[in-house]
């Protein structure tokens, strides 16, 4: 964990969700106490169904909880906040645009316009994400990790302090998906934001975060919260790491043999 100050930044207390308004219905998630700081990288690992997606959403505004409060900088979330990005598990650029237009696209749309401070900027993250030579090129031009990438450098575009990140990479093969991790954690170290990242695998968690929340099958609630505890930067032989494996066999016993977990 890297935070710079002691704050949290973002803070879930006592949260509950349950889709259903009736007091009746099933909880979607529930009890979650969670505390991210400045420029920390929390994954979170749980079963299908248990509500990793609507944790992000509730951080994001998209969705208000039914009981307890998330708070960003100290006050409540009550709606989308300009402060927040979200990379989606599609990058779902626009086909009629190249990268370059399709990066610069949410500032067109809310604004109307843009700046060549914004163009400015948006060349220099295409340079951060390797895709510097690819401005000009169509969507259909690219790979999926890349349009990914594409995604990732447009959420940053707005300079979010806090970046969502749902599934982003669940549609890749996985070399692909390893590569891509890679080009994130260089895209984190030289753009540094607090990140809430949902993932299905756990070698990535373990990879890419700070700190790991193992959720449990629905309700979901914290079974977890795990500090990864190695160096960075991280690279292919962290993945060699004795202790990476240690870190993944606990989360791994979490989700498939909680009755084995002391």
């Amino acid at each position: 964990m890297n935070p710079q100050v002691e704050r949290a930044f973002v803070r879930m207390a006592d949260v509950g969700h349950r889709y259903d308004p009736s007091p009746d219905a099933p909880m979607a998630v529930q009890d979650i106490n969670l505390e991210i700081h400045r420029h920390e990288f929390v994954a979170v690992v749980g079963p299908s169904g248990c509500g990793k997606s609507t944790l992000l959403r509730m951080v994001s505004g998209l969705l208000v909880p039914s009981h307890g409060e998330v708070s960003v900088f100290g006050k409540p979330v009550d709606g989308p906040r300009d402060d927040v990005g979200i990379v989606f598990q599609k990058p779902t650029l626009l086909p009629w645009l190249n990268v370059r237009k399709n990066i610069l696209f949410p500032l067109k749309h809310k604004y109307g316009r843009y700046s060549r401070a914004d163009e400015k900027r948006a060349e220099e993250l295409l340079a951060i994400a390797d895709l510097e030579a690819f401005g000009d090129k169509m969507p259909d031009e690219l790979s999926g990790g890349m349009q990914q990438r594409v995604g990732i450098v447009r959420a940053l575009l707005l300079n979010p302090d806090i970046l969502l990140m749902d599934e982003p990479f669940s549609a890749l093969d996985a070399m692909t998906r390893e590569q891509i991790g890679f080009d994130l954690l260089k895209i984190w170290d030289e753009q540094p934001k607090t990140v809430l990242f949902i993932t299905h695998s756990i070698s990535e968690a373990v990879l890419l975060a700070d700190r790991v929340l193992v959720m449990s099958k629905r309700p979901g609630t914290v079974l977890d919260l795990i500090d990864v505890d190695l160096e960075r930067p991280r690279t292919a032989e962290t993945i060699n790491h004795p202790r990476f494996g240690q870190l993944a066999d606990r989360i791994r016993k979490h989700i498939y043999e909680p009755e084995a977990v002391v």
